[in-house]
């Protein structure tokens, strides 16, 4: 399975599935991350966390530990 965590700098890779439970599948979907979603990678900070995307024409910061829930395409 490929996460977002393993998608590279430069990349766009879509949202297949959310594996993650409760409230923060809930936090990931509010923040506009859903299923079919295209993200772009655009810097990953020096120690890996977090990893700055975007998503729907805004940026956003995702820490590793969310992007481990987000299956990608």
């Amino acid at each position: 399975m490929k996460t977002l965590r393993d998608v590279k700098v430069g990349e766009t890779s879509t949202v297949v599935k959310i594996h993650g439970t409760g409230a923060l599948k809930r936090r990931i979907m509010d923040m506009g991350i859903t299923k079919g979603t295209e993200i772009y990678v655009r810097k990953v900070a020096p120690l890996g966390d977090p990893i700055e995307v975007t998503v729907r024409g805004y940026e956003l910061s995702i820490r590793k530990e969310d992007a481990d829930i987000l299956e990608m395409a």
